[in-house]
């Protein structure tokens, strides 16, 4: 490849290579780089993608564009492999340093439309990536604010969630290996008092939590009304309340697959 010299006085140049133009450092005359290099044009497709992808990155609160900036990054970086100058070495390092550019904006983004959404969790595992990015620090400080109000408010359905489970529990150790009542009671206050943090923390637990607490509501209200106002035995009891919620989950199953 040719040097990239001033014709005038043979200076060294700035290089712009996406606007394919260059600047003599000596005298400021201004060049192309397409009269100073005829292969340049091989890499048209490359600067295409990256201005393509400059601009996309305009935006920095759209994710889903920010992703296509990403993609395009990385389509100039494969090009760029195919070629072994200075102008592919240059334009390599553009494409990396734009792909880390996108990956920021895309989780600065994502930590703006969660947080538009009062998602205060997600955004600040978005927020937390980037962090030094724009104002992402502030808005990490205002997620976490957010986190802890939520939380307040998440009291008394954690402390509904919590009880679900030892409850069935309790009953369990009550009607089926006779436990005193007196032992019973504090098996149920543990566990409501730890599955009810769980739930209050709200992570992957509280999930757990919550899916196999909803399961199991409708079973024990249907047993606690089966056995303690209609006296129903036990066995009976706990059959018609396991069973009858099942049965309705298999009808409704077989008519929306007839449907």
């Amino acid at each position: 490849m040719p040097s990239l010299r001033c014709k005038i006085c043979g200076g060294d140049l700035a290089n712009d290579y996406l606007i394919g133009a260059c600047v003599c450092e000596n005298c400021g005359n201004r060049w192309s780089i397409a009269e100073l290099v005829p292969n340049y044009k091989d890499y048209s497709f490359v600067v295409e993608k990256l201005n393509r992808a400059n601009e996309l990155l305009a935006d920095d609160e759209d994710a889903v564009q920010a992703g296509q900036a990403l993609l395009l990054y990385k389509s100039a970086a494969m090009e760029c492999v195919k070629h072994s100058d200075e102008i592919a070495s240059e334009l390599m390092r553009l494409s990396k340093e734009g792909q880390a550019r996108a990956e920021q904006m895309k989780h600065y983004a994502l930590g703006k439309a969660h947080f538009e959404k009062q998602a205060y969790r997600k955004a600040l595992s978005e927020f937390e990536k980037v962090r030094g990015v724009k104002d992402a620090d502030e808005m990490i400080a205002k997620c976490q604010e957010g986190v802890a109000a939520a939380r307040k408010k998440r009291i008394p359905y954690a402390v509904f969630i919590g009880m679900i489970i030892p409850a069935i529990v309790s009953l369990f150790l009550k009607e089926r290996f006779g436990m005193p009542v007196g032992l019973t009671i504090p098996v149920f206050l543990l566990g409501a008092a730890g599955l009810g943090y769980a739930v209050y923390l709200d992570g992957v637990l509280s999930i757990v939590v919550e899916i196999a607490s909803f399961l199991l509501l409708v079973p024990l209200l249907l047993f606690l009304v089966l056995a303690y106002v209609f006296h129903v035995s036990t066995g009976p009891a706990a059959g018609i309340a396991v069973g009858v919620p099942l049965g309705i989950v298999i009808v409704m199953a077989v008519l929306a697959e007839r449907e």
